[in-house]
């Protein structure tokens, strides 16, 4: 027991320790390997493990793929996401939206370097459970973690074959970091509870929700991409201008704009409530 409680208290001291050296600047891991005194794996191992858990400091690779790439570790959280009076404008609109009508991806897609990006949109002529398939090759092709901008959760519902995202999420859990944001309320309850499920069977915390009501939905997979979604519907528009229920995707492949995303994530990740313990709030309340 003693060897536990210090190893973790050491590991809290490490992280301390490389959180206070990337915040100065920006650091090389083989730097963190010195400063540390533990070898190059090591220091990488500590610096995706705090990425993962905490979001405090992320890593950019240059010339992956040769002898000369070289891993760079920054500060993943400033005062100001902001870095463009565009970005600033759009922060403000997420930050005071609450439901997905409040906020639409274009005005983030249209900024973002047209190789860099591409749309598409379907029209729901189909049960709804089916829309949205080519979330399950996203989600199959995570190689370390997600992270999952959501409502009510309703999308572990769709179907693929005679599966669902639900039995992808699971199958995805043993290999990946998930992380989700949606809104933990009564209406959206049993959904949550599906995914907290997973976390019973496989036995430790690989999924973690949190509550939160904002207007994004979609995800961001391994830093490499962003998915965004919004949906119009035909009663908003004039007889005949929409064929049906229209559901457009955005897909984001700029780094800085992924980059960016994923601060936008974590803004709104740290503050907010864990999924169980608003669950069991909500139990707690008698309806009379």
């Amino acid at each position: 027991m003693l060897s536990v409680v210090y190893f973790n208290m050491l590991s809290q001291e490490i992280a301390k320790k490389i959180n206070e050296l990337v915040y100065a600047k920006p650091r090389t891991v083989q730097e963190i390997a010195l400063f540390l005194k533990v070898n190059w794996r090591t220091a990488d191992s500590y610096v995706n493990k705090i990425a993962e858990e905490q979001g405090t400091i992320n890593c950019r690779t240059f010339r992956e793929g040769t002898r000369g790439a070289l891993k760079i570790v920054f500060w993943n959280t400033a005062e100001r996401l902001a870095v463009s009076e565009a970005q600033e404008k759009i922060l403000h609109k997420i930050e005071t939206g609450r439901r997905k009508e409040d906020f639409s991806p274009l005005d983030i897609f249209q900024f973002v370097d047209s190789k860099k990006r591409k749309a598409f949109a379907e029209v729901v002529d189909v049960e709804e459970k089916e829309r949205d398939r080519d979330i399950i090759s996203l989600l199959q092709n995570t190689e370390k973690e997600v992270y999952i901008f959501s409502g009510n959760m309703s999308f572990i519902n769709l179907k693929h074959g005679k599966g669902s995202v639900l039995e992808v999420l699971e199958d995805l859990a043993k290999r990946a970091s998930i992380k989700i944001l949606a809104r933990v309320d009564v209406a959206g309850i049993e959904n949550v509870r599906k995914v907290l499920a997973i976390n019973e069977r496989l036995g430790r915390n690989a999924v973690e929700v949190r509550h939160a009501e904002q207007p994004l939905r979609g995800l961001i997979v391994d830093n490499k991409v962003a998915r965004l979604r919004e949906i119009k519907l035909p009663e908003n528009y004039r007889k005949g201008e929409l064929r049906g229920k229209t559901y457009i995707y955005y897909e984001i492949y700029d780094d800085d704009w992924v980059l960016w995303l994923q601060k936008v994530f974590w803004s709104m990740f740290r503050p907010a409530v864990d999924a169980k313990n608003r669950i069991d709030i909500l139990e707690s309340l008698k309806v009379k």
